[in-house]
Parts: structure tokens; sequence; C-alpha cells
């Protein structure tokens, strides 16, 4: 701190303790309120409430009062086993993000009593004085008593990469309005940080009243976008349950009818009406979200709600912040330029051209030496990679700072070897320096056009001049040195390499990339262009203030850069997307970004650089904030949900057939053939098994190259439902020709049924073969990797063996013996199935992509 700043803050007493304390008491410590965190007994409620997993949950009650054990047991523990899946995934997820939380609340030096004391930031008062120096957090919101050549970054709270100039209140425009970012204002934010000089500044809001704790208010607004596959999937369970009561009651009265057995006709429709509802959904859901987890975090993506990773395949806009997530979020020197013309850009390699090191020296001694300001960190790398004595054998013994008359800071050095001459080393906007330096008009004009073509391609452009002073006679100001102008310097937060591949991909697969940040609108058309954003239209924060919520739809249809955004900006621009149909997710990592990350249908934090509260507010945390990696997760996103339809139209189709054989006898007074524990068997065995084949089979040959799912679509779209039925009747005409054939054998009733039962699990396997791709044939599929394929195999192939072996497993499924022609029979019957719903399956391809 300077001299003059330290005297000031001798003379201001602050608050008293009693005060503060009383203030405390009254208006709350500075903290923003906790976020509600999810306990295992919330999550475990939040499963359980789910439709389906009640509805499995109270099936094997049922079962259980109707005395039927072991069904009961069966479908019990696989409840059990789909909620504890979900619960330690959901739970693993919290603990990971608790150890993300890295923005802590800073503690702050404040004068208390007239004698400065270093407190926690929770503690900060309103009235406090604050003293701020360089490296400092800003733990609350304050006006500027003092303030010595202050640089301060706010882009936690705007977005904008390049630190903002500060004055105290007594020097700055009383009109300028005080609002995060922009240059030359008297106060100073909450959760900003001090990149140079210092000051004092007296504490205006605390907690919820400063601008972090009003985005905070506004999250707490908003309410999280239902996710839209658990809500499609409550109308199939709705539908599914419709179907069972109605067969339920056919089978009731058929029975009582028929055998006039009432007692049984109950239990018999009981039977038929648990085949009928979808006991295999909660599970297979819950796996290929849980599964679907599992592989995206193998991309270093975080998913905080498993349901937002199939949403994914469903967006049609991507929002996303420039600074950090386009960005390396990092200033680097990407240009020098003598004032010759002559220019060289780090980026392309290279030594450093001859002629070049006095402008790169000049720049690094005109930094300061131990840097917090990122653009004197920049030149202070660049210097390490092309001038190996630095800043050489000096010290530093006088500097000027910033000024708002002359925006350029000046720093004196002594060579320790020759006491009698001074380098002085000046850089700042090129203006000053042009001015500091006496050019002529001719001089300014080009080097006016010359900063106005480097500023168009996204630089921070600084003058450097360099000046010798014989002794320590200072002048007053910087004006009074005779500066030569060396050249300039170009900055720039540089975009990061695997952006443009990412967002040429997003393109392809029908995403419209939409930049929204709170940098000027030159530096962000540079960047979307760097990244392949159309930048041909740019708006601004102003011209969005100025439009109502019709102009504003229409204008988001066009344009796909905006500039200047406030927070309750990009907040407005997510949900006028979203009142436009489209289906919004959002990139981020600060906290201004944390209200339009709730907001979207998927919110996607950057977790290494981005704040705690934009990580709560976010369904995915990509935890490497590598955009590339939005990318990735998008493919997951259609290849989980292209599996999953095959999944579930896969259950339907079996269902057909078990119902089927389940009424048959009972329509022609046969033995009945399968029983409860057949049927448990089926469908919480072998249908979940076979279903899990589908969440491990890789992506759709198109799953990156046509456009998003529409959100509306059914998850049982006519056409899967047609193609299911289509599949599911052929497997019962087929397994009812066996059963008919057995019949004509005149087989004893276990072995039919074990003739049966072999004929239709088979036919099950031959119907994964062919719904493991719909747009790719058979001979195509099968080239296609599957490690889980071999295993289900190997798991019906062992269940069936002991089925018939194991004298245990024999008598409780009331099998016979089977014969070698018995089994060709039944592999006769699979081999059918395959082969004609290949043949048929070209002709429904093209429906199978359509919508409805």
């Amino acid at each position: 701190m300077s001299a003059e700043l330290a005297s000031a803050s001798d003379t201001i007493t602050g608050l008293s303790e009693r005060e503060a304390a009383a203030r405390l008491a009254t208006e709350g410590y500075n903290e923003l309120p906790s976020p509600d965190r999810r306990t295992l007994l919330g999550i475990v409620l939040e499963v359980v409430r789910e439709p389906m997993l009640a509805l499995l949950l109270g099936g094997g009650v049922v079962y259980m009062a109707l005395g039927d054990l072991k069904e009961a047991i069966i479908l019990l523990i696989f409840a059990t086993l789909s909620v504890v899946i979900t619960v330690v995934q959901e739970a693993r997820t919290e603990r990971v993000l608790e150890t993300l939380r890295d923005l802590t609340s800073p503690r702050a030096l404040v004068i208390r009593d007239g004698i400065r004391k270093r407190i926690a930031g929770r503690e900060v008062a309103r009235g406090d004085v604050m003293v701020l120096s360089e490296g400092d957090r800003v733990a609350a919101d304050a006006v500027l008593l003092q303030a010595d050549d202050l640089l301060v970054d706010e882009s936690l709270l705007t977005g904008e990469s390049v630190p903002v100039r500060k004055l105290s209140r007594g020097e700055a425009d009383a009109t300028t309005l005080r609002r995060p970012g922009g240059d030359d204002q008297p106060a100073v934010y909450s959760g900003s940080l001090v990149v140079r000089g210092g000051g004092l500044a007296e504490v205006v809001a605390t907690g919820p009243r400063s601008e972090i704790g009003k985005i905070g208010q506004a999250l707490g607004s908003l309410q999280t976008e239902a996710p839209r596959l658990q809500i499609q999937t409550r109308a199939v369970v709705r539908t599914f349950g419709l179907i069972a009561a109605g067969f339920t009651a056919l089978v009731v009265v058929l029975y009582g009818t028929l055998r006039d057995g009432w007692l049984d006709a109950v239990l018999a429709g009981i039977t038929v009406g648990m085949s009928m509802l979808p006991e295999e959904f909660p599970v297979v859901l819950t796996v290929f979200m849980a599964m679907g987890a599992w592989r995206i975090s193998q991309a270093r993506v975080l998913t905080r709600r498993a349901a937002a990773i199939e949403a994914l395949g469903s967006a049609t806009v991507l929002c996303t912040d420039k600074t950090g997530t386009l960005t390396e979020n990092r200033m680097s020197v990407a240009e020098l330029r003598l004032t010759s013309g002559e220019v060289f850009r780090p980026r392309e390699g290279g030594a450093l051209p001859v002629g070049f090191a006095t402008l790169l020296e000049t720049g690094l001694l005109a930094a300061a030496p131990d840097p917090f300001d990122p653009m004197d960190q920049a030149l202070h790398r660049l210097a390490g990679d092309h001038l190996p004595g630095g800043s050489g054998d000096r010290t530093l013994v006088h500097s000027y700072g910033l000024r708002r008359d002359l925006l350029a800071m000046t720093q004196v050095w002594r060579d320790t070897d020759d006491r009698s001459d001074y380098v002085v080393a000046a850089k700042g906007a090129p203006e000053a320096i042009a001015r500091m330096c006496g050019l002529d008009d001719a001089a300014l004009g080009a080097l006016s056009d010359t900063v106005d073509a480097m500023a168009t391609e996204g630089l921070r452009v600084l003058g450097v001049a360099r000046a010798s002073h014989p002794d320590q006679d200072w002048p007053a100001t910087q004006l009074g040195f005779r500066f030569e102008f060396l050249g300039l310097v170009g900055l720039a937060d540089p975009l990061r390499a695997a952006v443009p591949a990412a967002v040429a991909d997003c393109r392809a697969a029908g995403i419209r990339v939409v930049m929204i940040t709170g940098d000027y609108p030159a530096t962000a058309q540079a960047i979307a262009r760097q990244a392949g954003i159309d930048a041909e239209t740019c708006v601004t924060g102003e011209e969005i203030a100025a439009l109502d919520d019709a102009a504003l739809a229409e204008r988001l249809r066009r344009a796909t850069v905006f500039a200047r955004i406030m927070p309750e900006q990009k907040l407005r621009i997510v949900q006028a997307l979203k009142a436009d149909g489209e289906v919004v997710a959002m990139t981020g990592d600060g906290v201004n970004d944390a209200p339009s990350l709730k907001a979207a249908h998927i919110g996607i934090a950057m977790g290494g650089r981005g704040t705690d509260v934009a990580r709560e507010a976010s369904a995915i945390v990509l935890l490497d904030d590598d955009f590339a990696s939005i990318v990735k997760a998008v493919r997951l996103g259609r290849r989980i949900y292209d599996n999953l339809v095959k999944a579930m139209g896969f259950i339907f189709a079996v269902h057909v057939p078990i119902a089927g054989l389940a009424l048959l006898p009972l329509l022609f007074g046969l033995p009945i053939l399968l029983g409860p524990i057949h049927i448990a068997f089926l469908e919480m065995i072998i249908d979940p098994v076979c279903s899990i084949v589908f969440e491990a089979e890789t992506a759709e040959d198109d799953a990156m190259r046509r456009p998003p799912r529409d959100p509306e679509q059914p998850l049982f779209s006519r056409a899967l439902i047609v193609w299911g039925m289509l599949q599911g009747l052929l497997v019962f005409l087929l397994v009812a020709g066996v059963f008919v054939i057995g019949q004509m054998r005149a087989m004893p009733d276990t072995e039919l049924r074990a003739l049966t039962f072999f004929a239709l699990v088979l036919s099950f396997v031959g119907l994964i073969f062919v719904n493991r791709s719909f747009s790719a044939s058979l001979l195509t599929a099968l080239r296609r990797p599957n490690a889980m394929l071999a295993g289900m195999l190997s798991i019906v192939a062992v269940v069936l063996i002991a089925s018939l072996a194991w004298p245990w497993l024999r008598d409780l499924f009331r099998f016979g013996p089977l014969h070698p022609d018995d089994l060709g029979l039944t592999a006769a019957a699979a081999l059918v199935v395959l082969i004609v719903l290949e043949l048929v399956k070209p002709l429904w391809r093209k429906m199978m992509r359509q919508p409805g």
C-alpha cells in the first residue's frame, strides 16, 4: 500500500465492535443462504416417489398379500436393487460436488475502532471500512473512499476477461452507473479480485443484498425444468396400467366363466395383469441412466441429475459464455508490432526476431515485478520464453500508476552496475503513450488505424515507450520524461484449441451455438469468428434492454453473438429461447451464469474454473472445463436415448407373446403354461439382462448427423408400437405353433411347458439381434463390438441348461426333459423370427426415424 493510502487509513476509525455486532445481529452475516443439500434420505424419497418404482414395490406387496412369497421376493429384490443403483449414483454425485466447492468466504482486513483487524468475510458488516490490497478477494459490495492505481477482476460477475480500473468516489463521475463491469467506477463488488493497487472502501451491501446475493435470490425463484423423459415415461406407465387392468378383468371373467373357479380366476387374473405391468421399466431406465452417467464421467463430465443426459440429445440451442468456456481465461500476448509495421505472433512459433527484443523488454519493465494483473502476467510469460535475462540486474526505484487523465503506468529502473543512468519504461492505452511521446497528427492517425485493426481481431492493445533519465530528480508526472514510442502489444484471451472442431460438430448435429458474454462487441465477434460461430451480427445489452419479449424472440432467431450482456439479460435470453420452442443447453462458469444455468433445460457448468454457485445451478458439470466435452456429452445423450428406445421397444414386443401365452390356455381350455414364477423370471431376469445389452450398443452411424430429437416426441412413437406389435405377434404365432406341435406329439404338461418356454426365450434372443440397430442391417450390427451381448448369451444358456439339469430349479419351473429334436424345434422358431424380421426391417426403417 502506498504511503498516501496508509496515511488515509490512519485517520479513519471505521465502525466500533459494538456497532458491527449490532448490524450483524440485525442484518445477518455476510454470506449467501446455504443451498439445501440433498440428504441420503431425501434422495431415497425422491427415487421411491417415482411412479414406476412405486408400482413395482406395490406389485411385490400385492403378491405377498396373496401368499405368492417367491414372486413377491423376486419383485421386491429387483425393486430394492433399482432404488440402490439410483441412490448410490446420486449420492456419489453430491459427494463429488462437495469437493468442488472451492470458493469459500474470503477473509477481510477492516478498520474497527481505528485499528486494522483481519476478520472472516462472513463477519463483515455494512459500514465497515475494508483495506484492499493486491491479491485480495473483495468480501462485500463497497464504495471506494480511496483508490491507488486500483485494478479489479470482476469476471465472476460480468464474464469480462480484462480487469477494470477503479476510482475513488471523489474522483469518479457522479452520473456513472454503478453496476459490475466498466472502467472508472467508484465501487467494488463481493467476489471480485484485486489484481493491482489498493484502496479503502466502505461496505454498503452484504450477503443477499450484494450483487452476488441478488443473483442467489434469482436462483431461488427459478424452478428446475422437469425431465421430459420422466414425464413421458409416466404417461407410458399409466397406459400400461390401464392395459393391465383390462387384461386382468378379462382373464377373471374368462377363467371364472369357462372353468367355474372364481378364486383361481382372481389369482390367474392378477398373474396375467402383472405380466402386463412394466416391472422392467424402472430397472432398465435406472440402469441406462446410471450407466450413462458412468460412461459420460469417463469423458470428465459429471452429471448431477442423470435424466439430463438424455435431454442433451434434443438440445437445439447451445448458449455458451466466452470467458473460461470458449477461451482459456488466461491472457496471453498474441502480437508484438513495431512502429515499422513488422509483426511477431508468438503463437505461430519461432524465435523472437531481431528488433523485437527492446519492445518486449520494455513492456516487461513496465509491468509489475510480481504481477496479479493478467496482462502483466502474460508479458512475464512471453519474456520468460524469449528473454533469458528478463529485466536483467536492475532495481525498481520509482513508479507512476494509472490516472484517469493519463491511462498509462511508468516504472523507473536502475542498473546495478550503472548508477548514473535510469531506464524508464511505460505501457498503457495507445493514445496515452502517444501523448507521452509527443507524436504528430500524421503518426497519431496511422497509430489509430493500426489499433482499430487490432481491436477488430479481439485484441486488447497496449502502447509501449522507453526513455532514459540521468538522475533521481523525478518529474511530477509521466509527461516529464522524453519517451520514444517503440510499438504495440496485442493481448488476447486465447480460444481453446478444441473449440472450432466442437462447434463444427454441433452445427453438423443441428445444434445452433449462441455466444453470450459481458465483453465488448469487437472482442466477442473476433472470438466467435475464430470459433466458427456466425458473427455477422452482434446484439448488445443496450439493444436487448430496448426490446420487448416479442421483438427479442424475433431477434434471437437470427443473432448468434450477444455482447455487453448483464446477468438478468442472460436469463431473459434463455427464457425467450425456451418460449420460442427451443431446447436450451447453457454453459457457464461464473456467478453471473447461475440463473441462466438453472433456467435452461440443460445447465452445463465448468467444474475447474467455475464457481460453486454455477455448479449448484447446473445439471451437468464439465470437470476439465473443455468445451469439446459438451459434444461428447451430446453424442452420448443421443446414443443413450436411441438405445433406450430400442430396449423399451424390445420390452414392449416381448409382452405381447407373454400375454398371449397366458390367455391362450384359458381360451381353449388347455393346461396353464406360465405361472407367476415364469412371468417373474421372464420379466425381472431375462428382460433386464437382455435390455442391458442395448445400453452397451455403440452410437448409430448418423447420431451426430441428424437433427435434434423433437422433445415432444413420445418415448413410444406410433412407429415403434407398430414395430413392437409386429415382432410380438410373430413370436407369439411361432411359439404357439411350437406349442401346438407339442400337443400333437402328446407331450406331458411338464415337457410341453419346457418346450414352449425354451422357444419363447430363444425367440427373445432373436429379437435382440434384430433390434440392435434401426439404421443398419444384422451383418453390420454384428461387426459392432458389444461385450454385454456375449455375457447375455452366456447367462441365458446357463439358465436354460440349469432349468433342465438342476433338479431344484427344474422342479421350481415344473419342467420336464427335452430331447435334441425338441431343442432343434425351438431353435428353428427363433431362427425364423430373426430372418423374417430382418427382411421386414428395411420397410420400417424410415418410419422408425419419423416422429409421432
